[in-house]
């Protein structure tokens, strides 16, 4: 139609190079019958409304009766080449995520073989421990064991939790709950999950006074803080310094988290937050999913987070999340905003 009202300005050779762009467009989107009908119908209708004399299928000129033809055979062929140009691609990607999957199922085995194996084996060892031996181990032992046993479950039970976490990411079926979160309450009571492992770095926490409450999901806030903190207690060496901070930028949350570690090759900075992914040469146990599982919860909760090394030697976190605050809290509670482990 567009070529029909511009016929004055265009000949009908420059409308079979736009019919025949149609075509391939077409082609890009549409299986091989409806191109090939397409095809077919573009040339009938460059014959009747464009090719003189016009409104007929009669061709008066010779060499419009072979231009006619060759454009119906080009048509042709080029749709049907189009076409299978598409297969082809589709078929590429096929292979490769048959590849992507089969290379991250390998990755997943190889992770949890020893993720899932190490904890499992010292419940069973220790239980084994305590039955078999009946009354001949002291207390102390038994205490020990007990311990042992408290410790793998823990970590069994963190595996699992990612497992779950990163299923739910991928699903996408995760939804924030928002309620009110006390940013300090939070910072400490994920503190004291990760110095029940006995950690050997030492710890600050640096939060602005008077922080106002924020409406976010505290389940997801607690998660990306641990798997934070994991990290860097993963990551780092005794006596290292690991430090939490958090401020108000008028009603937008930031939390650092930051050491004077070793930090993240340059290389690999950009990696880090994708699924199963681990450092090379890192002699490190985890699954490669506790970094993947912060980035997907931070932009859940509409938030940002950025890794930097730092010039000094270290990593750092930032995280940023826009929510709603509120200035009524517990002032008992903001007594200890600066406190060293």
């Amino acid at each position: 139609m567009l070529c029909f009202a511009f016929s004055a300005y265009i000949g009908y050779q420059v409308v079979a190079l736009i019919l025949l762009l149609t075509v391939s467009l077409l082609a890009i989107s549409f299986n091989i019958l409806p191109v090939l009908l397409s095809a077919a119908l573009s040339a009938l209708i460059w014959n009747f409304f464009f090719i003189p004399p016009r409104f007929t299928f009669h061709v008066a000129q010779t060499d419009d009766t072979i231009l006619f033809i060759m454009y119906f055979v080009i048509a042709l062929i080029n749709a049907v080449l189009t076409y299978k140009i598409r297969q082809v691609q589709k078929e590429a990607r096929k292979r490769q995520e048959r590849a992507n999957t089969v290379r991250l199922y390998n990755t997943l085995l190889n992770s949890l073989s020893h993720e899932l194996r190490t904890p499992i084996a010292t419940i069973v060892a220790a239980t084994d421990n305590l039955q078999s031996s009946n009354n001949n181990l002291s207390p102390q032992d038994r205490g020990e064991l007990v311990a042992e046993i408290a410790k793998a479950s823990f970590r069994l039970n963190q595996q699992v939790e990612n497992l779950l976490n990163m299923s739910r990411l991928e699903s996408g079926s995760i939804r924030p709950r928002l309620d009110w979160c006390d940013i300090n309450e939070i910072v400490y009571e994920v503190l004291k999950r990760v110095e029940e492992n006995k950690i050997s770095q030492k710890v600050s926490v640096g939060i602005q006074p008077e922080l106002p409450l924020y409406k976010l999901d505290k389940v997801m806030l607690e998660q990306i803080l641990y798997n934070l903190l994991h990290n860097a207690v993963q990551h780092t060496g005794p006596g290292t310094s690991i430090y939490i901070g958090a401020s108000d930028y008028s009603e937008l949350l930031e939390l650092i988290v930051e050491d004077n570690g070793p930090g993240f090759p340059e290389a690999e900075t950009a990696n880090v937050f994708d699924k199963f992914y681990r450092l090379h040469n890192s002699k490190a146990g985890g699954t490669g999913l506790g970094l993947s599982i912060v980035k997907g919860f931070t932009e859940a909760l509409g938030g940002t987070v950025r890794l930097e090394n730092i010039p000094t030697g270290g990593a750092r976190f930032t995280l940023q999340f826009p929510a709603q605050t509120s200035q009524v809290k517990d002032s008992t509670s903001y007594l200890k905003n600066l406190r060293h482990v």
